[in-house]
């Protein structure tokens, strides 16, 4: 297993890590994920720890906290050979309090975590959430306050916007308090959203990326193989990052019928092969990606995973969250062959990479 530093910290961490979305699997949505049980996930666990991925991803907010209580008991008895990592910030309840980034907010829930995790300590904190109605100083001063109190030992974001993140390490900066050094985020072949300014800004700001659903929602493997559509409510909708991109933006490349194709009535796209969430562009990229698989031996799984660190070196840790054991020996080993030509194929549309090449070429022309 290839480790890292992450971001700017003196963390080293695995290449690859464990999502345990999938764990507990109460409610609609995360029933939909996956229900795996404390047994299964010790399984599960004990192929990580023999392979080296060693960092395990949860938040208190998956299955109502009932991931985290199977992940504690997974571990249970070799703490001190992983590294735990859990989020906070959205809601965990209907009550004026259960939400957000408050003082009182963020304390309650790293007790709690602790408590379910049956760990002393945190090693990765993350804000699952921006919360525009709390002082980004009175966030960073209690995360500073875990920090000191030995609970957390780093911090991090998720799903933030670029100018939220720069935001909040300039506060941190000015007020000599923690840096962020991880921003988890959404990042894979078929949502490449990532690439405009979070990923130029982590690398600038020594942010480290940890990246959810490197396989895209399930739809890289399975739009391509077969055209299966995503499960209902199993959660495979848009990311929100693009929705909000595509529906508040007044520039013509995101709403002109060349990045987004018509849908009929139905949601079937006019050009897509299978229904629901998967676009004709997307479908392209998942196919070029299948085109790669035999040269490389490997599975599509695998390849689309690989595809993500050969691009960018050194930038993404993948959080994978499989259900059992055989889909976790599939997917959880990194495909290594993948070739620049290879990797070309599965690059942006034309029209869209244009476009960005030009943004490009107009900031770095701005006067400094």
């Amino acid at each position: 297993m290839e480790y890292r530093r992450l971001g700017a910290s003196g963390l080293n961490v695995p290449a690859l890590a464990f999502g345990a979305g999938t764990f507990g699997g109460s409610g609609p949505l995360f029933g939909a994920w996956g229900s795996t049980d404390a047994a299964e996930a010790r399984r599960l666990v004990d192929i990580c720890l023999d392979a080296g991925v060693t960092l395990f991803d949860t938040a208190d907010v998956y299955s109502a906290g009932a991931s985290e209580e199977v992940l504690g008991q997974a571990v249970k008895g070799r703490r001190e050979r992983v590294l735990l990592s859990t989020k906070a910030s959205l809601p965990t309840g209907d009550g004026p309090n259960e939400a957000g980034s408050s003082r009182s907010r963020l304390i309650e829930a790293c007790e709690a975590a602790l408590r379910r995790l049956g760990t002393e300590h945190i090693d990765l904190f993350q804000l699952h959430a921006f919360d525009a109605g709390t002082p980004i100083e009175e966030v960073l001063s209690t995360l500073d306050d875990l920090v000191r109190a030995g609970k957390v030992r780093y911090v991090g974001v998720s799903n933030f916007a670029g100018w939220q993140l720069m935001k909040s390490l300039a506060v941190a900066e000015r007020h000599n308090l923690p840096r962020y050094v991880a921003h988890q985020v959404y990042y894979s072949l078929v949502g490449r959203d990532y690439e405009w300014d979070l990923l130029p800004l982590g690398r600038d700001q020594g942010v480290g990326a940890l990246v959810w659903s490197p396989l895209g929602w399930g739809r890289s493997p399975a739009s391509s193989a077969g055209a299966t559509p995503c499960p209902r409510g199993a959660g495979c909708t848009r990311p929100p990052s693009t929705v909000r991109r595509s529906t508040t933006s007044t520039s013509s490349a995101w709403s002109t019928p060349s990045t987004r194709w018509p849908r009929r009535p139905g949601g079937r796209c006019r050009r897509s092969r299978s229904t629901g969430c998967s676009s004709a562009p997307r479908w392209r990229r998942s196919s070029s990606a299948r085109a790669t698989r035999p040269s490389c031996g490997k599975t599509l799984a695998r390849s689309a995973g690989a595809s993500l660190p050969s691009r960018w070196p050194g930038s993404t840790r993948q959080a994978y969250g499989p259900r059992h054991t055989r889909t976790f020996r599939t997917t959880g080993r990194r495909a290594s062959c993948a070739s620049t030509h290879q990797l070309a194929k599965v690059d942006l549309p034309p029209r869209v990479a244009s476009v960005r090449s030009r943004a490009l070429v107009e900031i770095s022309a701005i006067p400094r």
